[in-house]
């Protein structure tokens, strides 16, 4: 007998195992405590993976597919994959091991590693999930300086023809409508609510609480409103086409302490658990906006493609080529510790307290309030990366690190030295009010500077950019900035950074 092996993240209902009529093959799914403990999760996104493997194996069942499953508290579970495996293969005299590639490069070494003392015929199979393989951006790049997402991001258009006049030419006339996607919400176009789900999901959170797993973050268990089958998530999918892409790429970077989620699709958490596929999510996009070209802009379209078939494939791709060194980077050797506020959201300045608020109280924050505000805020504080990257790893529902470390230690903390982003994404206050409606309740003013009532964002800024001179001396895109510095009236300054300073001794006290 052959037994197959599926990870909670590989719940590709279109996997090319599934059209396999052997009956002398078990799939294998299990919820272990060596998934829930590697990191401190959100309780919501362990819901959510647990919820969604439950529903993949009753589908796998419901097509004649034999399945072993094991629950969090089955008798047999090992709570550990290695575990589990060998009981497995022992108990039910398998001969052969398969698996699907793991996206996180812990899982992929521990089956690399299990398939070696193994007596029996093993095989690896692609995921069939991404639309590159784990080495196609390092051959893409080799032997480049600088790995440049924009460059990627046309070949991909290219290679899978998405949006193209010609094979030189793209729809529109330009590449990138990034200088669209900019506008700040202040209140019109009217929002609509998110679509609703709510799944009582109480017997599942017991489960997970009576077992001893330790979570973060409030989860409302009778109300649960993310995807859990391929079903809901192509009804997300679909909502979002019809109710929010006519208006996503002007917002997609306004933040406002009133809405959540803003015109955001919400379709991260059944992307990244593989229950929908990325060439499956652009092209009903850009089929809905051909069909609706008279109301919706391409810029709106094209600022959704750049995410999944530019940003999310090039950063997968940055995460194999530099794996396992990458997890370590700490370019800027940054130390501090992490605020003990972004495990509770209790702090004084409102686009933090709104941001990590969100985040605790829906396993959610869209890509501006990760890099610009929480982001921003532990970069500028210099915060270690690593504490940085088990707080975004544990806290958001789409988090797996593969996505997660090249966000935050690359585009967030610029702990890996320029690899990702060619210049760290740090700003003061006048970046957030110009994006966000957060200044106006906040009770920092960030027109102040270094005033004991000044937003905290202003002072850090300047004193991050003082104490990190010599990183950015040779930084050409820095030059404008670290020029300003250098002519700055050295009592300013001074004032600017005894604040600052205060702000990173005490920073729960802000």
């Amino acid at each position: 007998m052959t037994l197959r092996l599926i990870l909670g993240d590989q719940l590709n209902y279109k996997h090319s195992w599934y059209t396999d009529t052997n009956k002398d093959v078990c799939y294998f799914m299990a919820e272990m405590r060596q998934e829930t403990d590697y990191t401190t999760h959100h309780i919501q996104k362990v819901v959510a993976f647990f919820q969604s493997m439950r529903n993949f194996a009753k589908e796998l069942r419901e097509n004649k597919f034999d399945v072993t499953y094991f629950e969090l508290d089955h008798q047999d579970n090992e709570q550990d994959l290695v575990g589990n495996l060998k009981k497995l293969i022992r108990n039910k005299k398998i001969t052969k091991f398969e698996y699907q590639l793991p996206d996180e490069y812990r899982l992929d070494k521990q089956l690399k590693d299990f398939c070696k003392i193994l007596k029996i015929e093993t095989k690896a199979f692609d995921t069939e999930h991404f639309l590159t393989s784990r080495t196609d951006l390092a051959h893409f790049f080799k032997g480049k300086k600088q790995y440049t997402m924009e460059y990627f991001y046309r070949y991909m258009r290219k290679r899978y023809d998405i949006m193209m006049i010609t094979n030189k030419d793209p729809e529109g006339g330009k590449w990138n409508f990034d200088q669209s996607n900019r506008k700040k919400w202040s209140g019109t176009p009217s929002i609509p609510l998110e679509k609703r789900l709510k799944k009582d999901v109480t017997k599942l959170v017991k489960l997970i609480h009576d077992s001893g797993v330790k979570t973060i973050g409030n989860i409302a268990s009778n109300t649960f409103n993310w995807p859990t089958t391929r079903e809901e998530s192509i009804a997300v999918l679909d909502y979002f086409c019809e109710h929010l892409l006519i208006h996503f790429g002007d917002y997609q970077d306004a933040m406002h302490p009133d809405e959540k989620y803003l015109f955001h699709s919400r379709l991260s958490f059944a992307m990244n658990s593989k229950l929908l596929h990325p060439k499956e999510v652009i092209e009903t996009v850009i089929t809905y906006w051909r069909e609706h070209q008279k109301e919706i802009h391409i810029s709106q379209v094209e600022g959704f493609v750049r995410q999944i078939l530019g940003w999310r494939e090039y950063m997968r791709g940055i995460y194999w080529m530099k794996m396992p060194a990458y997890q370590n980077v700490n370019h800027l050797d940054n130390k501090n510790p992490l605020p003990d506020f972004y495990w509770t959201g209790k702090t004084k300045m409102n686009c933090l307290h709104h941001s990590i608020k969100q985040s605790l109280d829906d396993a959610y924050a869209h890509h501006i309030q990760r890099l610009m505000i929480t982001g921003n805020y532990a970069l500028l504080t210099q915060t270690d990366p690593d504490e940085v990257d088990q707080w975004y790893l544990g806290i958001y529902i789409d988090a797996i690190e593969w996505v997660e470390i090249t966000n935050t230690r690359g585009m967030s903390q610029f702990a890996d030295g320029g690899i990702v982003a060619t210049k760290p994404y740090v700003s003061s206050g006048s970046y957030i009010n110009k994006m966000s409606a957060y200044c106006k309740g906040c009770h920092y003013k960030v027109t102040k500077k270094a005033e004991d009532d000044a937003c905290p964002f202003n002072a850090l800024y300047w004193n991050f950019l003082d104490d990190k001179r010599e990183y950015f001396k040779n930084n050409q895109r820095m030059s404008m900035m670290m020029s300003l510095l250098n002519k700055m009236d050295t009592e300013k300054l001074k004032a600017l950074k005894t604040r600052a300073n205060e702000i990173i001794k005490n920073p729960n006290d802000y």
